[in-house]
């Protein structure tokens, strides 16, 4: 026990180590300094004790009783059919993959995301000292039968302080306890089976109950669904041996065969107890007397020795897995000031996690009165297992080449496993369902919030992956273009990634809320690896300000050249750039290659922003903006300024900036003559209502020359300008001049429609 404690690091990817073991997660204490479970001790054990619990001593008579032997029977067999489903999809996973510390959580992480492994981690670590807490509560009401006189409080507290002292020594001395609590358990069946009654029943078997319901509520009658509610939780205990996954010597091997032998032994243990049970007593008092079982056996003390020792163990194995599962989660950055939970011993023992754990389960049990806690308990655990059954139909069905588990299984089995799962939670109890669904979405919401895990390749990615194919698959055979689900998909050519920092709040804004930014590196050869670093590092910061961005560089001498082919080559993917945008700066030989560029797009049919910024006035105070709307030959007619080529995307740009700086926006158009004017303004009515801008827009006719108005009227902080079909683009300056602010040139790709 003073072993000093070392930090465990991330365990759920369950990579190799140093010392070559296989399925050992990072992180763990060398193999000559603790030791690791095969089979029988680390699985088959604790998941056979927990499944040989109280129900199967006390509520398997009550069950006939109410049921009938075949009634009886097909409940279990329903029970067992969801245990054994989720049983299967556990072991074809765990044969797939290298599981690290927390078992069930470390699956669900690996799959489905640390925000789902901990949603459900979290209320699966709960059901532990929940448990345990149950268990110490039965063992007492036992012990206080043959000793009535000992105090109620006094047996909890002392058999709670033997069983967390055992859980802190270690594993080893857990299991060699559990070693004597199996014989004495297989000792009280034989005592059960040895009975006369097994030869000689005591009365006529009862094949159909009448469900005459409880004792405690002088038998008011119950129904098929209400005992399988009773007997159900005897098949939640399938998950132990999964627990203590960073524990075994070989997981992949010893979590399907523990488990599954498990099931299956203890499925014929209840089927023969059953049919013992309905031989041993008449339904009357098979559904009054509980200790029916004991009384009725060779050697009742055995029984009753059983009995205790079947919630002992199980006490002791939730204080056992419970505090790995806590351990994995704090590894994984899930639990807040984790970090001293994540640490074990050299000899590989979580005790902060078991002090923690330990102390929930003393809250726990002075709680006194668990009855209304115990339903939630059973909830978490089938929430639990139909995601485990979910994780395997998610990943069979996205056909991953790394989904080969050794054991396959129909996709019959984890469906009918997830479907059984949800209809138990409410049959069970429908109120308590609820509540902890809505628990689970809480934790779900919590974790996400929280955010300060590290990312985990799970199958996630490849499910969005095989979506985006499929509607790619049908766009792609519709051969049509949806204007009405139009949105900015920028590509922004970048030699310098100091410009890119320079302009990143426009390009958040002209991006936002759900348009895409791909950022395109040109650089030769030798400069390529150093610009793609860091156009990774501004598109991971684009990414965190809720932006879809990526990042690619392209090796190229002539950077007009490599941005056309560029262009072109991304015309054959799925999302692809439907606007550039650059800056319109620099001498004569820029402007003529950017005019090379500028031309090049219209042939590709892609959409064009030119970004001449003012020297001194930037962006302003980004609350005022001037869309300028030039009809084509004077006739004032909405379809027909539309069409002209630059009026759509400076429209739609205008109103994404708008939106985004809750700034004014003006419509603005210059006619030369007074009596032009009355058209003009119905023109800019039509056209504001056509395509649905607000009432809040501002509209407005300039008369005189246009070069006049253009700096004559109020300065705006940006204006925005048609770009003409062959633009002369260092005319295009005079416009910054005229205007004293920044303006932004716009001519449309074809593929946008302000009316839509």
């Amino acid at each position: 026990m003073g072993d000093p404690d070392i930090v465990a690091p991330d365990a759920s990817t369950g990579s190799s180590t140093s010392d070559g073991h296989p399925d050992r997660a990072a992180g763990d204490a060398p193999a000559g300094e603790r030791e690791y479970y095969g089979t029988f001790t680390g699985v088959f054990t604790p998941t056979i004790l927990t499944i040989f619990g109280v129900i199967m001593y006390v509520r398997v008579g009550w069950t006939v009783g109410n049921a009938g032997l075949l009634g009886a029977w097909i409940v279990m067999l329903l029970a067992m059919g969801i245990a054994a489903a989720t049983g299967l999809s556990l072991a074809s996973i765990a044969t797939n993959t290298r599981l690290g510390p927390g078992g069930p959580y470390a699956v669900l992480a690996r799959s489905l995301g640390y925000e789902v492994g901990g949603a459900i981690g979290v209320p699966l670590y709960l059901t532990r000292p929940l448990g345990v807490a149950m268990y110490i509560i039965g063992f007492r009401e036992g012990w206080i039968w043959i000793f009535p006189d000992h105090p109620a409080i006094v047996v909890d507290l002392t058999l709670f302080a033997a069983l967390s002292i055992i859980s802190l020594i270690g594993p080893n001395l857990a299991f060699r306890l559990q070693y004597v609590i199996m014989a004495v358990v297989f000792a009280s069946l034989v005592s059960i089976f040895a009975s006369p009654v097994t030869l000689a029943p005591v009365a006529d078997t009862l094949w159909w109950g009448r469900y005459p319901g409880f004792l405690e509520d002088g038998f008011r009658g119950t129904d098929f669904w209400g005992v399988f509610a009773v007997f159900f939780p005897a098949s939640t205990g399938i998950l132990a041996g999964a627990n203590m996954s960073g524990d075994l010597r070989d997981p992949r091997r010893s979590i399907p065969s523990g488990t599954l032998w498990a099931i299956g032994i203890s499925a014929v243990v209840y089927f023969a107890l059953a049919w013992w049970v309905a031989r041993a007593g008449t339904p009357g008092e098979l559904t009054s007397n509980y200790s029916l079982a004991i009384e009725r056996a060779r050697w009742p003390a055995l029984v009753l020795a059983g009995l205790l020792g079947a919630t002992v163990s199980s006490a002791l194995a939730g204080l056992v897995d419970g505090p790995r599962i806590l351990m994995a989660m704090a590894q994984n950055g899930i639990i807040p000031y984790g970090e001293r939970l994540a640490k074990v011993s050299r000899s590989g023992n979580p005790r902060a996690a078991i002090v923690f754990t330990s102390l929930v389960t003393f809250a726990c049990i002075m709680v006194r009165d668990l009855n209304t806690i115990a339903p939630i308990v059973t909830m978490f655990f089938l929430i639990t297992y139909c995601m485990l059954n979910v994780v395997l139909l998610v990943e069979a069905g996205v056909s991953l080449m790394s989904f080969r588990p050794t054991l396959r299984i129909p996709q019959a089995v984890p469906l009918l496993g997830a479907l059984g799962s949800v209809f138990a939670m409410f049959i069970v109890n429908p109120t308590f369902g609820l509540l902890s669904i809505v628990l689970v979405l809480g934790f779900y919401a919590w974790i996400q919030w929280r955010g300060h895990h590290e990312p985990v390749e799970d199958v996630r990615s490849s499910v969005y992956v095989s979506l985006a194919q499929w509607a790619a698959t049908r766009v792609t055979e519709a051969q049509h273009e949806n204007v009405r689900a139009w949105k900015p998909n920028m590509l922004v050519p970048v030699d310098d990634p100091e410009r890119v920092r320079g302009e990143y709040h426009l390009l958040l804004d002209l991006t936002k809320p759900d348009g895409s930014l791909t950022l395109l590196g040109l650089a030769p050869g030798m400069g390529a690896g150093r610009l793609r670093a860091r156009l990774l590092g501004l598109s991971n910061r684009f990414r965190r300000d809720g932006i879809q961005s990526t990042a690619t560089v392209v090796r190229a001498e002539d950077a007009t050249e490599g941005l056309c082919v560029a262009v072109d080559a991304l015309q054959a993917a799925f999302f692809r750039p439907n606007l550039l945008v650059v800056p319109l700066e620099g001498g004569d030989e820029r402007l003529e290659a950017l005019d090379v560029v500028v031309n090049h797009m219209l042939v590709s049919r892609v959409g064009v922003l030119l970004i001449a910024e003012h020297p001194r006035a930037g962006f302003g105070q980004r609350e005022t903006i001037h869309v300028w709307i030039k009809p084509p030959d004077r006739r004032w007619d909405v379809e027909d300024a539309l069409s002209c080529g630059n009026v759509n995307l400076n429209l739609l740009t205008g109103y994404r900036l708008m939106r985004q700086w809750q700034a004014t926006l003006r419509l603005i158009t210059v006619v030369e003559r007074d009596a032009d004017a009355p058209a003009a303004e119905a023109f800019l009515r039509e056209l504001s209502d056509r395509v649905r801008f607000p009432e809040s827009i501002e509209r407005a006719v300039l008369v005189g020359d246009f070069w006049h108005a253009l700096g004559g009227g109020d300065i705006a902080d940006v204006n925005l300008i048609g770009l003409a079909t062959q633009p002369d683009l260092k005319r295009l300056f005079i416009f910054v001049q005229a205007t004293h602010a920044t303006c932004i040139f716009a001519r449309d790709s074809g593929r946008e429609s302000a009316l839509v």
